[in-house]
């Protein structure tokens, strides 16, 4: 290894760059106080990127902070999976070896898929959630390492990136929210083109408010003046700096080429283009030094030097020889743990690597293959089997370059870097026509394909093509390429068209069930024409693991479109058929789609009984990502039948499991279930705490917008009507339109509902019932539909003699009366909603009694919905005050009420019940003694509002407009509008129809029958 070589930069003097140095320092003071920071550096090639990073990072140092810089890694289209974070993590375990492990601690096994010196790589199942876990804890590793000490993160060239390097980063910013970490990435500006794979992260990384972006210019005169003087230590001839201006266009990589080749004799007009003048100094080496340079331009950012020894096939005193020519003429360098070399600048590397002649350019990448299976000790166990495929590739050897990349797929599978394995495949895809014979005879079964039975399913049978279509259907699915998976998916059928062997049949319908998946993922339809194609394929065969998935996917996606009784059939079979075969995790999957459906069907006993067993076995057996699942359905069925406190208690136990194994979808499924309880409970503000960590957490579309769907309700409830309205559209958003299912549908259409009525707009309000009803209401859905009719009922109701609202009432109270019929009432809680709805009617006809009021709070007491609850015993203090009912029982309900309202924050309960208790002459807070009874007043008074206002807002309630209100009151209708002004204003609402509404839902003044 060479050693003792100056190896000092050509431009000593760090020039310029004041500014973009001040924003990193900057950055590095607000980290010490806990506030995470995130930038990006961009500028073209040789404009100083690496320079700038030298300079932070060592006032960094100086600054106490724990620095790790790592380098994407140019090693074929595919590149090594989480390079630079590698690299980065490797240099901390070094400098703080007992402060990572304690970080690490627990979860050893997973980060090793990042960090392999932290151990073995657990063999366990993958899923869509697997990647995500690794983030987290990547994620929670840095969080903890820099919780006590400022830790700066730098990752370099981030052009070179490979997509799981990508994806973690951008987990990273957008996650990291505590710790003293500063986490830098650099990239090419220049390289960055329509099509390149990091555009997409940086036009994400834009919608980030969190980064800095930081771009490095070109120098300008004066600039590029300041560094030829620091390389040349003298004063140089202005029309020698006004050349190397022009010709460098102020790149700082290039002024320092152009000085270097004019210090050597060169003239700087003489080269013909940028290249060449790249490749000057290279070609004035001796010739063992420029084979070494050439060899190195092959390897990949880094050759080690046992590798690059093995490669050159010089004596060792001859490769130093070499080595010590190009490091000291600045070609080569050193890398930082002084265990390989690399280039000074990638774009000497490139023109070195474009100089070689084909024939040469094979000859070198086989060198290097022959040299790596020889030795599995020259480059770290990790990059090896990797680097060996992309040598073998580069090499043109199909022979070789086949089994190898095939198990460079596997080493990418067990590290989560599924797009990587991805890319391998597909490689192997594009070499199998091209492999001999006996070379694909000798490979055998696939390595990862779930169900999908592979041909080479026996010792005595080889791996087919079909196979690899398979494992790249799986990798692709799991690495979120949807689009190349249905690619797959479509390739893969049309081979299998016209095959009538039973196992095929069955290898058809595992790709018509993934071919479901990806539809409906996609956007591209519900998946369901897929899945009877595949039903269809397996019919009449004998069990199977592929008949018993396609089974239960069926049943599964009934229960949410289309439930009914041929979906608990088809799931039970599902349960049968994988037992049958041995095949216990699809069996347990299938008895959840079973447990589900038997609570909806009113099996509760024998629904939670099933429920809870697969919980508790597929927690045993380890299966976490299963029980996760039978966590998520167990508390919404326990929510739907009113067991709310025992939802809680299994909702916490869940949240406890899944967060330990960091499965952050299914996390935030249970939390978004678990948010919905609480507001049921009346536990507001923990229910709001559930639903924002729903979003943290959670990364697929549909638990994002359940958790938007809470905060809505919850806004809705507290008379934020604004904050109500925004929530529902970002729960639209994420649900998308492509395939709302019911469970999602029925809850939108309710806060619309909602919020119209809130804003009166009653019109809306029937728009949206009259959708609802229209789109239906699915078996087992009766828990969502109950409450839309509820609040459509109560919209009605409270618009009673408001006469905008007189024509279509009747027709869209027999519309609710007539959906109403049709919803089941299996449980004492929707027999309360069906009581509730039927008094909300009688309000909105003038026809409801005490007693209707009275058998309302009777059904919802027992049931633990306090809000629901506080709302019964307004109607029926209400209706008890009119009807000249008992007053000392009134009085008790209304003040039960108020203190509710008062605890729970809903803001317009609130205030309907003081308006109510002011207008009774009833003190909702307890009195030291009793009020003396007075006659009703003016309740317009209570509002601040003036007779005049008084008499507009009638007007205005009337659906009267500015100039008819002016004829009416014989005033002009400026004056009319001032008053209309005034009137918003000391009512606290934003229009007419709102205030309309209020008027109304306050009874300021009498209705009309």
């Amino acid at each position: 290894m060479l050693g003792g070589v100056e190896t000092r930069s050509v431009s000593p003097v760090f020039v310029g760059r004041a500014d973009e140095l001040a924003v990193l320092t900057d950055a590095l003071g607000r980290a010490a106080g806990q506030e995470p920071q995130a930038l990006l550096i961009a500028g073209e090639a040789g404009v100083g990127k690496t320079r700038l990073i030298e300079e932070f990072t060592a006032e960094a140092t100086r600054r106490g902070a724990a620095v790790a810089v790592g380098g994407c890694v140019e090693i074929g289209a595919e590149g090594l999976p989480f390079a630079p974070f590698s690299t980065a993590l490797r240099a901390l375990r070094r400098r703080l070896p007992e402060e990572l492990a304690a970080a690490a601690a627990g979860q050893e096994d997973e980060l090793a898929r990042i960090l392999p010196e932290l151990g073995e790589t657990p063999r366990g199942k993958h899923d869509e959630e697997s990647t995500h876990r690794l983030f987290e804890l990547t994620a929670r590793l840095l969080e903890r390492l820099a919780a006590d000490r400022t830790v700066v993160l730098v990752l370099e060239d981030l052009h070179w990136a490979d997509t799981s390097t990508r994806h973690l980063l951008a987990y990273l910013f957008r996650s990291l929210t505590g710790g003293r970490l500063v986490l830098v990435a650099t990239y090419r500006a220049d390289d960055i083109h329509r099509r390149h794979p990091l555009r997409p992260l940086l036009a994400e990384l834009d919608r980030l408010r969190t980064i800095q972006r930081v771009e490095l210019p070109r120098f300008n005169r004066a600039e590029v003046r300041r560094q030829v003087v620091g390389i040349l230590s003298s004063q140089p001839d202005e029309s020698f700096v006004d050349t190397v201006f022009e010709r460098s266009d102020g790149n700082a990589f290039f002024v320092e080429e152009l000085v270097a080749t004019a210090g050597n004799g060169c003239r700087t007009g003489l080269t013909e283009s940028l290249r060449d003048l790249l490749l000057v100094r290279v070609e004035v080496l001796p010739d063992a030094a420029q084979g070494v340079v050439r060899i190195v331009a092959e390897g990949g950012s880094t050759v080690e030097y046992p590798l690059l020894l093995a490669v050159s096939r010089l004596t060792e005193d001859e490769l130093l020889d070499a080595l010590r020519a190009a490091v000291g003429a600045n070609i080569l360098l050193a890398t930082p743990d002084g265990d390989g070399y690399r280039f000074r600048h990638s774009l000497v590397r490139e023109a070195v690597s474009d100089d070689l002649l084909p024939g040469e350019r094979a000859r070198v990448n086989r060198r290097y293959a022959e040299a790596l299976e020889a030795d599995d000790t020259l480059v770290r166990a990790e990059e090896r089997i990797i680097r060996l495929a992309s040598y073998w590739y580069c090499a043109g050897d199909p022979a070789k370059a086949l089994p190898t990349a095939l198990d460079a797929s596997v080493a990418a599978r067990r590290r989560h870097a599924y797009t990587e394995q991805l890319s391998l495949l597909e490689r192997a895809l594009d070499l199998w026509d091209s492999t001999p014979d006996e070379i694909r005879d000798a490979l055998r079964p696939a390595d990862y394909t779930e169900a999908y039975p592979p041909c080479g399913c026996d010792p005595a049978t080889p791996l087919q093509r079909l196979d690899l279509l398979a494992e790249a259907t799986v990798a692709a699915r799991l690495g979120g390429e949807r689009e190349r998976a249905l690619k797959h998916t479509k390739v893969a059928l049309r081979s299998l068209e016209g095959a009538t062997a039973d196992l095929d049949l069955l290898r058809a319908a595992w790709f018509w069930t993934e071919r479901s998946r990806l539809v409906a993922s996609l956007a591209r339809g519900d998946g369901w024409e897929e899945l009877g194609t595949a039903q269809g394929l397996v019919k009449g065969l004998p069990p199977s693991q592929v008949h018993a998935e396609v089974l239960v996917r069926a049943a599964g996606w009934g229960m949410l479109h289309n439930p009914g009784p041929d979906n608990l059939a088809a799931a039970e079979r599902a349960a049968e058929y994988a037992r049958m075969v041995g095949a216990e995790e699809t069996e347990l999957n299938a008895r959840i789609t079973v447990g589900s459906l038997l609570t909806d069907a009113g099996d509760a006993e024998a629904g939670f009984a099933e429920l809870h067993a697969v919980k508790d076995r597929a927690a045993a057996l380890g299966l976490t990502s299963l029980a996760g699942r039978a966590y998520i359905n167990l508390t919404s069925q326990l929510e739907s039948h009113g067991e709310s406190r025992d939802a809680l208690a299994v909702a916490e136990a869940g949240v406890e499991l899944v967060a330990r194994s960091r499965l952050l979808d299914t996390e935030a499924w249970v939390r978004g279930n678990m948010a919905e309880t609480l507001y049921s409970l009346g536990r507001w503000e923990e229910a709001a705490e559930a639903a924002r960590r729903t979003l943290k957490v959670g990364q697929s579309a549909a638990p994002r917008g359940m958790a938007f769907a809470r905060l809505s309700y919850l806004a809705l409830a507290r008379g934020e009507l604004t904050e109500a309205a925004n929530q529902l559209a970002a729960a639209h958003r994420s649900f998308g339109d492509h395939d709302l299912q019911p469970q999602h549908r029925i809850p939108l259409y309710r806060l619309a509902v909602g919020v119209a009525a809130g804003e009166g707009r009653l019109a809306d309000v029937r728009a949206e019932l009259a959708a609802a009803v229209g789109d239906g209401f699915p078996l087992g859905h009766h828990r969502y539909a109950w409450p839309l009719l509820l609040a459509a009922a109560t919209a009605e109701a409270d618009a009673r003699g408001l006469p905008a609202a007189d024509p279509g009432r009747a027709g869209t109270v027999d519309l609710i009366r007539s959906a109403a019929r049709r919803l089941a009432t299996p449980f004492p809680l929707w027999q309360a909603h069906a009581e509730y709805v039927r008094a909300e009617l009688l309000r909105a006809e003038g026809k409801d009694t005490a007693a209707d009021w009275t058998a309302v709070e009777s059904a919802v007491r027992p049931l633990d919905r306090p809000y629901l609850l506080s709302r019964a015993r307004h109607r029926l203090g209400e209706a008890l005050l009119v009807s000249g009912g008992d007053r000392d029982h009134a009085t008790a309900l209304l003040r039960e009420a108020h203190a509710e309202a008062e605890r729970l924050g809903a803001r317009l309960l609130r205030e309907d019940l003081a308006l109510l208790g002011q207008r009774a002459r009833i003190p909702l807070t307890v009195p030291e003694a009793p009020a003396p009874a007075a006659p009703d007043t003016d309740p317009a008074e209570a509002l601040g509002l003036t007779s005049r206002e008084r008499d507009v807002l009638r007007l205005v309630a009337a659906g009267l407009s500015n100039r008819q209100i002016a004829e009416k009151l014989f005033i002009s209708p400026k004056t009319a509008s001032v008053h209309v002004s005034n009137i918003l204003a000391k009512l606290g609402v934003s229009g007419r129809v709102e205030a309309a509404a209020l008027s109304h839902r306050l009874r300021l003044f009498t209705p009309t029958a």
